[in-house]
């Protein structure tokens, strides 16, 4: 048995304890309905992220780092898991049935973010 979020939490209740959710989403079949819906799923990540729910998303890379094969890590700021998963269903991926998910509680505790902004040039780069 696992140890109970009461204890974690007090554990680390020093730390940021940002409560966020993973969804992990792969592919049902072959890689051409992912491509099929590519653009759709991206404009709803786009939305996402103007409405600040959009923490990170991205592609997940095979093993090797030499593929992808349609798998994806989406991080979402949500109420809950059930909300979570209210977000997903909504994802033209999963609508389509080109992509299942599972929704993950992720708690971080732990790193550092380091964003650069050279006005000079106005680019940036995150470390």
């Amino acid at each position: 048995m696992g140890l109970p979020v009461k204890d974690v939490m007090q554990a680390s209740s020093q730390m940021l304890q940002k409560q966020l959710y993973a969804i992990f989403t792969t592919p049902t079949g072959g890689i051409d309905a992912i491509l099929a819906n590519l653009e759709a799923h991206l404009a709803f990540q786009v939305s996402l992220e103007k409405d600040g729910i959009l923490y990170a998303a991205g592609p997940m890379w095979s093993d090797d780092e030499q593929s992808w094969d349609g798998d994806g890590l989406v991080v979402v700021r949500a109420g809950s898991r059930k909300e979570a998963i209210a977000i997903a269903e909504r994802d033209p991926m999963h609508v389509s049935g080109a992509r299942k998910f599972t929704v993950r509680p992720w708690m971080i505790n732990e790193g550092t973010v380091t964003i650069r902004l050279d006005s000079s040039s106005q680019t940036f780069s995150v470390l």
